[in-house]
């Protein structure tokens, strides 16, 4: 059964970002039932990047889904949609209504264990648009999301992304902040985030 009830997203007060965070979006049986078959239905790809001169292989498995032409550039890769499933279709509808914003690609990111991880960015390359909506939804093993401003070396604020959370992050929040999924060894289970973003045809000046 779906179960999202607004009243229950707790706004995170940070300078220069709006950022809401839904702890029990959906329940745990369908969280379980979502988690199962993504990991298992996903053409996952380990894409490579070139960091100081080398390829280096992205510490986690990556699936990009979209509208018919609807790429994604992101650390120096461009990927092309793959057609939505009927599951992720209905997961974009749901979002969608709770949102009031319209998504038309969501990039999944599967975390095999605590080994994998996601190093500090801010999600605002330019076809995402000045102030993106990104709805990033967590399923599977607990982790740790950090934020810090940009400019500095410390983390400012952390949450724990638990299983069937959701994540909305708006408005200014990519100007002035980066997030990270940093490694651990306390984690042996996997965790997949899916995280919805309107992709403009033409970027914004």
């Amino acid at each position: 059964m779906f179960t999202s009830d607004p009243s229950h997203a707790s706004s995170i007060e940070l300078p220069d970002a709006a950022l809401d965070h839904y702890p029990g979006w959906i329940d745990s049986e369908t969280a379980d039932a979502w988690l199962q078959e993504l990991i298992h239905s996903t053409p996952w790809s380990q894409p490579q990047i070139r960091i100081y001169g080398r390829q280096v292989a992205v510490p986690r498995l990556v699936a990009w889904y979209g509208d018919a032409g609807v790429g994604y550039r992101y650390s120096g890769l461009r990927h092309e949609a793959l057609a939505w499933t009927p599951l992720l279709h209905e997961i974009r509808q749901r979002l969608e209504r709770e949102t009031e914003h319209r998504f038309n690609g969501a990039l999944l990111n599967l975390y095999r264990n605590g080994g994998d991880a996601m190093g500090w960015h801010s999600d605002d390359e330019a076809e995402l648009g000045r102030n993106p909506v990104v709805a990033s939804l967590s399923l599977g093993a607990e982790r740790r999301f950090d934020l810090r401003r940009k400019g500095s070396g410390r983390i400012q604020y952390s949450l724990v992304l638990a299983h069937g959370s959701l994540l909305v992050m708006r408005g200014a929040t990519q100007h002035h902040w980066q997030h990270q999924i940093a490694r651990t060894s306390k984690v042996l289970q996997p965790r997949l985030n899916l995280t919805f973003r309107l992709i403009e045809t033409r970027p914004s000046k």
